[in-house]
């Protein structure tokens, strides 16, 4: 059975001369990676969630959730927990914006867009629905859902930046619909209905409900998608293919299309992000590792190591353009942390790949965020 998670998003600048094989299942990286414990100090608990422009978002727990916005540190974190409203999460960042939802007095959430601060809060709840969550922002759009009734099911949405600009994306034969991510025009999600038997199918829209295309590849009896940039759209999903465990997926717009993530060794995996280039998550391997793929099972690279020792579990669910990867790992103490992984090329690689790195980086810097 699929987990009841909704996942976030990803990008990067090196690609596969970065890593080469090693032993056991997983790739040795040409890049290192220092481990940010972003956990403020006013939090107990505190999840990453997304990243991009030199800035990460999440969300802190001291009690109840606060939306939080850092710059690379723990210290001189923003919160954005908008006046009025209960609670509050950040999802998604993109240029100048982030994304997520906040908690009302009633108890149903709305859909939120902000721009670095809590005053500067839009509530892109539209009109006529009782719950709304804004999960991903691209390019001054944002994906997610809404429900229409107390009780109801969701419905995937996508706004331009307004309540007023609400477009249901909810395709017919299905009961519920989920648009968890947005790169350029398409998003991806989930969805059940009489269309797909009463099981999860990840989902990939262009803009309108009539647009979508069934993810779910033959062989699998349920997947979700969780991200996408560019071409790449990420997830995860289980059957026959997978002997029945959840394993990491990687497509390039169509069902058939699918590459299992999952890495020798671990017998559950999950990618919640991709910026085009690689792609980010975690996989079970005795405890669960966040993980880096560039786009095989056999070029995974466990995250988890680069942690200082102490932390127990870790999960990987956002990546930018430069490489930076956010999540958020346990503690000695079982405390969920915000957990930001900078990458640090070793010199024998900038000096064996010369300009050509340097190239690499800059074009990553051109690139359009997704």
């Amino acid at each position: 059975m699929l987990r009841n998670t909704v996942g976030v998003f990803l990008r990067a600048a090196l690609a596969a001369a970065a890593f080469a094989l090693l032993g056991g299942g997983f790739a040795r990286s040409a890049v290192t990676y220092t481990a940010v414990d972003l956990n403020p100090s006013a939090y107990k608990v505190s999840h990453a969630t997304g990243v991009g422009g030199g800035y990460q978002v999440g969300y802190g727990y001291n009690p109840g959730n606060h939306a939080l916005l850092w710059n690379g540190s723990p210290t001189g974190v923003v919160d954005l927990n908008p006046n009025g409203y209960a609670s509050s999460t950040a999802i998604s960042i993109s240029g100048g914006e982030q994304s997520g939802l906040a908690g009302t007095s009633t108890g149903y959430t709305h859909a939120m867009l902000w721009h670095g601060t809590a005053a500067s809060a839009v509530d892109l709840h539209p009109s006529g629905y009782y719950a709304s969550a804004a999960l991903s922002t691209s390019g001054g759009w944002e994906s997610g859902y809404g429900v229409l009734t107390p009780g109801g099911y969701n419905r995937a949405m996508l706004w331009h930046g307004t309540a007023a600009s609400a477009v249901d994306l909810h395709p017919s034969g299905f009961t519920l619909s989920v648009a968890g991510s947005i790169s350029g025009n398409q998003e991806v999600g989930a969805g059940y209905g009489t269309a797909t038997g009463g099981n999860y199918h990840a989902l990939l829209w262009s803009g309108t409900a009539a647009s979508m295309v069934d993810l779910n590849p033959s062989g699998f009896t349920a997947t979700r998608a969780s991200g996408n940039c560019g071409a790449q759209q990420v997830g995860y999903g289980v059957g026959e293919r997978t002997n029945n465990q959840n394993h990491a997926l990687l497509w390039t717009g169509a069902a058939e299309s699918v590459v299992d993530l999952n890495p020798a060794g671990s017998d559950e995996s999950y990618s919640w992000n991709t910026n085009g280039t690689q792609q980010v998550g975690y996989a079970h391997v005795g405890g669960y590792h966040a993980m880096l793929w560039t786009g095989t099972a056999e070029s995974a690279v466990d995250l988890h190591q680069f942690l200082p020792s102490g932390y127990m579990n870790s999960y990987a669910t956002g990546i930018d353009a430069q490489g930076n990867i956010v999540g958020y790992a346990a503690n000695a103490l079982g405390y969920e942390h915000a957990i930001l992984w900078v990458p640090v090329p070793e010199p024998g690689t900038i000096v064996l790949l010369g300009m050509g790195v340097f190239g690499a980086l800059a074009w990553g810097r051109r690139r359009r965020r997704c």
